[in-house]
């Protein structure tokens, strides 16, 4: 028996998913009541408008989000993004190097970091700091041994801190190497560290490098 675990957040209006980042506005183009005068009586219809900033809730990067010559959304082949193998693996560290892969095998898999930080979802916590991340070391680790996509349940896979002085080498090498990054997954403690399979399919949209997914992952024969 299989089963479908959602590992994404809901987007909802004026919600802050990064800080500095506007909340999305959600709203009616075209309301029922509105529509009543094109169609027959009895029938009506909603079609809904929503503005938001690309990185919103649970996304995913293509190289396009950090390299001007990078590939965007519309080149984003299936494969990179649906159907991996999945595996999660634990951090209890605040700054994640290669040792947190050690053993793990990652080759042509979707790697999911577990930090646990998703607890602090819509707080002014989620954004702080202090927030666990992955080193520039873990990442080319991850690159090295071959990871088809990586993900993290924190609000950023860099460092942010005034430490970091803007760099963001997690972000540069994974999407240099041309491996798709997904940030704000959530309730990953609903998975097991391995036999799944995991999906973060955005819309294909040309000339945009970051979007919005439903992430999920499929648990069981």
């Amino acid at each position: 028996m299989t089963q479908l675990i959602d590992v994404s957040h809901q987007i909802v209006a004026d919600m802050i998913t990064y800080p500095g980042l506007p909340g999305p506005v959600i709203e009616d183009h075209l309301s029922f009541d509105d529509s009543r005068h094109d169609y027959a009586p009895g029938t009506e219809f909603r079609i809904g408008r929503i503005s938001m900033v690309a990185n919103t809730g649970t996304y995913l990067d293509t190289p396009a989000h950090r390299y001007r010559d990078g590939s965007d959304l519309a080149d984003l082949d299936l494969e990179k993004v649906a159907d991996l193998d999945g595996v999660v693996v634990d951090a209890a560290d605040r700054a994640i190097g290669p040792e947190t892969f050690e053993g793990v095998a990652v080759e042509g898999r979707a790697v999911l970091i577990r930090t646990g930080w998703d607890r602090h979802w819509r707080t002014e916590r989620y954004g702080a700091p202090e927030h666990p991340h992955l080193t520039e070391q873990g990442a080319k680790a991850l690159v090295e041994a071959g990871a088809a996509l990586v993900g993290i349940d924190s609000v950023n896979i860099d460092d942010t801190s005034s430490e970091s002085k803007g760099a963001r080498p997690a972000h540069s090498t994974l999407l240099a190497a041309g491996i798709p990054v997904v940030e704000h997954l959530c309730v990953l403690d609903r998975l097991p560290s391995a036999g799944f399979r995991f999906f973060a399919v955005p819309v294909k949209v040309r000339g945009m490098g970051t979007f919005p997914v439903r992430a999920f992952a499929i648990v069981g024969d």
